[in-house]
């Protein structure tokens, strides 16, 4: 490898998937490794095209290939959008500020669409089962012939035993290949149940402890990594929140600053629509955007009003949830259904409130924790 985790710790490997181009680090190998078993999963289970975009070994945003709104094809400056092109726009549009620089796994060979867009995007690796002609030759010309490429063989057998050393201690576990439909109810509303396996599947892979929010086949907010279940809940929320109101006219409309780069604006829209800007942030949103958007900014009705109007949410939640918060905090961020272990010792206070509140719930059983 090029480095381990950080510069200075030299670092091997063995095995693993081919190095079509570029010098992969160990959090290289990490991101691309997890980020196609999630799409392999999602496509599984789905049996449609799936992309997710990683960083730091965690997913940013996953989908399955499906409609490319009006918002998604103006701030990616597509005409439209289908197949495994699809599937990554609707990835990466989950959050655009954390997918800068991001690992790209796509579930199917690329094709020349999605390689030609990819040849326009800010991102540091890509990993795939395969290749349409010419497009390992347009991918590897990018960052000045420096990009990161792997090659994933679909059908190399994965073992079932996992294995680290840490301090001295060899840890050895099975890998975790749960079966996520039969952990389902079969009653479930088909568009229901694809969300649930996209953000179960999304969850098996995101570092605990997670929560994932899915909207028709999208992870529009992901919470990971933190220490307890709710601020998991809020962070993803928030996140899918912001993806809501970037879908707003007011964020949409943003007057267009001629030379600016595509994702200098689309971080001004997220700050906008979030609400999120520093002091002198805001000076500089004024003299870019001038006074109309300045005062929208501070103007908290239209964003409380269209907020409201972001409903069919499912939330996966990669372990049970232990209060009642959880579920209230899931309430104001569109969730109407939520997936979870159940198994809590307040169980009948997490159902209450769901019941109170008109969010169905789903009790798998299946705890999907990763670290």
């Amino acid at each position: 490898m090029r480095y381990g985790m950080n510069p200075h710790q030299e670092a091997s490997v063995t095995g693993g998937p081919t190095i079509r181009n570029g010098a992969p680090s160990m959090i290289n190998y990490l991101d691309a490794l997890n980020a196609y078993a999630l799409v392999r999963e999602a496509d599984d289970v789905t049996g449609r095209p799936a992309a997710a975009s990683f960083k730091h070994v965690s997913p940013a945003g996953a989908a399955v290939a499906g409609l490319v709104d009006d918002t998604a094809r103006e701030t990616w400056n597509l005409e439209g959008a289908d197949g495994l092109l699809s599937a990554y726009v609707r990835a990466r549009d989950a959050d655009p500020k954390s997918s800068f620089g991001d690992v790209i796994a796509l579930s199917r060979p690329v094709d020349a669409a999605t390689a030609e867009f990819l040849r326009t995007m800010i991102c540091d690796a890509l990993i795939a089962p395969g290749f349409d002609e010419g497009t390992l030759e347009v991918l590897s010309a990018k960052r000045g012939g420096k990009f990161l490429v792997f090659e994933v063989d679909p059908d190399a057998e994965v073992p079932t035993r996992e294995r680290r050393d840490i301090m001295g201690a060899t840890l050895i576990q099975d890998r975790d290949a749960a079966d996520l439909a039969a952990a389902l109810p079969d009653d479930l509303e088909r568009h229901v149940r694809e969300d649930a396996l996209i953000g179960m599947a999304a969850a098996r892979y995101t570092q605990s402890n997670s929560v994932v929010f899915v909207k028709d086949g999208a992870a529009i907010g992901i919470g990971a990594g933190q220490q307890n279940r709710v601020d998991c809940v809020r962070l993803a929320g928030s996140k899918a929140r912001v993806w809501w109101l970037r879908r707003h006219p007011l964020v949409r409309d943003l007057p267009v600053i001629e030379g600016m780069k595509r994702q200098d604006r689309v971080n001004w829209q997220i700050r906008f629509a979030g609400h999120e800007m520093t002091r002198l942030q805001l000076e500089e949103f004024g003299r870019l955007f001038g006074d109309q958007a300045l005062s929208a900014y501070d103007e908290p009705l239209w964003r409380d009003a269209w907020a409201r109007e972001l409903t069919g949410v499912t939330m996966v939640s990669d372990g049970f949830l232990p209060f009642r918060d959880n579920v209230d905090h899931a309430a104001e961020f569109g969730v109407t259904t939520i997936v979870e272990p159940g198994g809590s010792t307040r169980a009948d206070e997490v159902e209450a409130a769901c019941m109170e509140l008109g969010i169905a719930r789903v009790q798998t059983g299946l705890r999907l924790f990763h670290h």
